[in-house]
């Protein structure tokens, strides 16, 4: 709490973040309120300057959730019009590509069913929708911390301020942030959430849960000729660029007006800090079968965020007093799939009905009440799907790309025949203590980009649209300005510089000495280096609302 006086807006509930499920908790809420003549007000609060402006995700979606929570939405016009008409699964040599038959593959992979689109427009359809019902939607509006009140509990959030300069100071155009309470606070602001650390800490949600596993995740839009364009043709592939060593994988994606998903993900517990996952990307793309596909093709935008991948075993409690945690805020990922977000929009379903239930019994003994989330999760098909592949991550991580997929192949068929393994594997270490000294590992030398398939960070960046005032205070704190050089460039060559995607970090020399110089105002908020950071002293937090990227159609 703090004595500074603010406005106060007051709510029965609050969400924080405009994505899959924090959207889908407000239409849930306001359904079922409408639907019981109960006048309930909710609130969602949204970082980007407007609903899906920071939404990134492949997208091959499966509609289960939606189906349940808007049975009517092709007539309402959601934006879901391509089907998946094919799959492919694609295994890359350097120079070569070989496709594993569909009928090997465990039926859970299977797409059929499933829609191509944009997660961004789906969210901005969904807020649409949202706010037809009544919910109030505030975009540019960063949650900078949370609210308590005497007892500990969760009573809101605080926004940030708005018109600091870089020094902190009271600029011309200044704007105190504001308090927003509400007697439940859901925080769906996605993977590794500034708000989710802190609330992990208070109340020690994690303290029966594995580290959180982590991927960095890569996309372009592009637009291809039309004899190379297949509308509803959904490609992943494992191989070349990355080692055997080196988890990861690339999506293509084929929908729309002869548009393209292009995209890569390299896990987070690479060993290798000359690695670059951005590099690594652009080198996929120059792969003879990537090439063909993108010749006479024009690259459209490029944007890049870290996906949650630690499955069952990396859910934090998902309740605290006052509030809980949905959709990638807690982690709803099923990585084999690639897929997360009819997982995240069902937890949103379910916390809705929780915090309807505690609103209309109006009992004291809330919390227990909001426990009937985490419960009904458990009895749900997210569950389900996250429980059949709860053991793939881990094998991945122990016997690298090629034994953990055959492993995890064999058990995700068994799971198919209703046969459950025994054993849930946990998670050995967190991302960042999986790199090693770069004097133990190799130096990658990666290739000069082309400017036709392959691209440098500055180039890719200005397709993300990125709106950010440089004269505002630096969003990515260090605990310690010594580090970077003191153990980051003596111990890992300035792993900052590789593994960030827009270009944030970057290592200075002057009068024989080196600083590390960020770049705040290239950050597009994937998050990463507050995830992979050796000794995480970097700390990510809301810069000022409304900067960041405004991805189109991602």
């Amino acid at each position: 709490m703090t004595d500074v006086q603010r406005d106060v807006m007051n709510y029965d509930v609050l969400i924080v973040g405009a994505g899959p499920s924090g959207l889908a908790a407000a239409i849930k809420l306001k359904q079922l309120a409408n639907d019981q003549g109960k006048d309930v007000s909710v609130c969602v609060l949204e970082k980007a300057a407007e609903v899906g402006a920071h939404i990134l995700s492949g997208a091959v979606i499966d509609p289960i959730a939606l189906n349940e929570l808007i049975p009517d939405w092709q007539a309402q016009g959601a934006p879901l019009k391509t089907n998946v008409s094919d799959d492919e699964f694609l295994i890359l040599g350097q120079a070569k590509s070989w496709s594993i038959p569909h009928w090997l593959m465990p039926p859970l992979m299977s797409n059929q069913g499933n829609y191509i689109a944009s997660l961004g427009d789906v969210c901005r359809w969904l807020g649409e929708q949202a706010e037809g019902l009544g919910v109030e939607i505030y975009a540019g509006f960063s949650a900078q911390e949370m609210l308590y009140d005497e007892q500990q509990r969760v009573v809101g959030v605080i926004t940030g301020d708005m018109g600091r300069d870089a020094q902190g100071a009271e600029a011309a155009q200044f704007t105190q942030g504001i308090e927003i309470r509400a007697q439940y606070t859901l925080v769906a602001e996605g993977t590794r959430g500034s708000l989710t650390r802190a609330l992990e800490s208070k109340f020690d949600l994690r303290k029966q849960s594995s580290p959180q596993k982590y991927g960095l995740g890569f996309k372009e839009v592009w637009r291809v000729p039309a004899e190379q364009h297949k509308v509803g043709l959904v490609q992943h592939s494992i191989g070349w660029p990355l080692t055997a060593d080196t988890g990861g994988g690339s999506f293509i994606y084929h929908y729309g007006e002869q548009l393209v998903s292009i995209g890569f993900v390299v896990h987070l517990d690479y060993a290798n800090p000359h690695l670059s996952p951005f590099d690594e990307f652009q080198r996929f793309k120059t792969h003879p079968q990537i090439k063909t596909l993108l010749k006479g093709a024009k690259r459209l935008s490029y944007g890049a965020r870290a996906i949650s991948e630690g499955g069952l075993q990396s859910l934090p409690e998902l309740v605290f007093p006052g509030g809980a945690l949905i959709g990638c805020s807690a982690g709803m990922v099923n990585v084999p799939r690639i897929k997360g977000s009819h997982n995240a929009m069902k937890s949103g379903m379910l916390a809705a009905e929780a915090v309807f239930q505690a609103l209309t019994q109006a009992s004291a003994q809330a919390t227990p009440l909001l426990q009937s989330y985490a419960d009904a999760l458990k009895n749900s098909w997210v569950w389900n799907d996250l429980d059949a592949v709860r053991n793939v991550k881990p094998l991945l991580s122990r016997f690298g790309s090629w034994g953990g997929t055959l492993l995890g192949g064999i058990e995700m068929w068994l799971s198919a025949f209703h046969v459950r393994l025994p054993w849930t594997l946990v998670h050995q270490k967190a991302d960042h203590d999986c790199t090693k000294p770069a004097s133990e590992m190799p130096v990658i030398d990666y290739p000069k980009p082309d400017g036709i398939y392959s691209f440098d960070r500055l180039n890719s960046i200005s397709l993300s649209n990125i709106a950010h005032d440089a004269n505002q205070p630096c969003h990515l704190t260090l605990l310690d300005k010594n580090v970077p050089i003191s153990i980051n460039l003596a111990n890992f060559d300035a792993p900052e510089q590789r593994y960030c995607p827009a270009g944030v970090y970057e290592i200075v020399k002057q009068h024989d000495a080196s600083y590390l110089h960020i770049n705040a105002q290239n950050c597009i908020h994937c998050k990463t280096c507050d995830i992979k950071d050796p000794t995480q002293n970097i700390v990510w937090v809301p810069p000022e609302g409304g900067s960041g990227p405004t991805y189109v159609g991602m």
